[in-house]
């Protein structure tokens, strides 16, 4: 479903990520770790439009790598980003329908509202309540939701565990794999390695703007030595 090669991604005059190469396949999820400043979110960035880059993103067979950022969510490309960046001052509601912003048709952003409101309950409970207010957690939940109003056939999650409290953390990750099992493609940005892997069809490890490793998440997991690099632990 989504090809890149060679991705170059600049921030400025400064170059992230150096000339990586990953595909994510229909239906799987394919998870990007490494640790802090490793050049995840940069990627996430190019895959979005948002940051400045060169090389080959191919999505679905179709050349995006020069698409503006509203033709690639028009293509079918969300992203729940780092740090959530939801609209503190708006309710829920509103946070949830800004992601349906191209949906033209008031019915079908009213059944997805319906529908996403289902899965996420405790947003339901909170629809008119501000944003700002919510639980950290409760905050990644809407901003996954949000993503999902935009009915992507890719889901690009990045960092939805960072911050949270453990016990956060795991509902975090029952939902994503909820999402998994409904059959969304998703590429997972994380520096919970433990978690990810065990979600995850197969894994990119990057270093310093580039991958250094790369394999099924059961290979990945079963390296002492990969594990104590994600892990910090030497």
């Amino acid at each position: 479903m989504l090809t890149i090669q060679d991705l170059h991604v600049f921030h400025g005059p400064i170059e992230a990520v150096h000339g990586i190469s990953l595909e994510v396949e229909k239906g799987k999820c394919i998870s990007l770790l490494g640790p802090n400043g490793a050049g995840k979110t940069s990627t996430i960035s190019a895959i979005t439009g948002i940051a400045r880059s060169t090389g080959l993103i191919r999505f679905e067979g179709r050349d995006l790598s020069r698409e503006s950022v509203e033709a690639r969510i028009a293509a079918g490309i969300a992203v729940s980003p780092e740090g959530r960046r939801i609209f503190s001052n708006l309710t829920v509601l509103e946070n949830l329908t800004l992601g349906a912003a191209l949906q033209k048709d008031a019915a079908e952003k009213a059944k997805d509202t319906d529908h996403w409101f289902s899965l996420f309950p405790i947003l339901a409970e909170r629809r008119d309540q501000s944003a700002g207010t919510l639980s950290g957690g409760e905050q990644q939940m809407l901003a996954i939701a949000r993503a999902l109003m935009a009915r992507p056939k890719i889901l690009l999650l990045d960092e939805p565990s960072l911050g949270l409290a453990p016990k956060i953390v795991r509902q975090i990750f029952d939902l994503i794999a909820d999402l998994k099992a409904r059959g969304m493609t998703i590429l997972l940005v994380e520096q919970n390695a433990t978690q990810a892997l065990k979600l995850a069809d197969y894994a990119y490890l990057m270093s310093s703007g580039r991958i250094v490793a790369h394999g099924t998440a059961d290979d990945l997991g079963k390296s002492d030595k990969l594990m104590a690099e994600l892990t910090g632990v030497a």
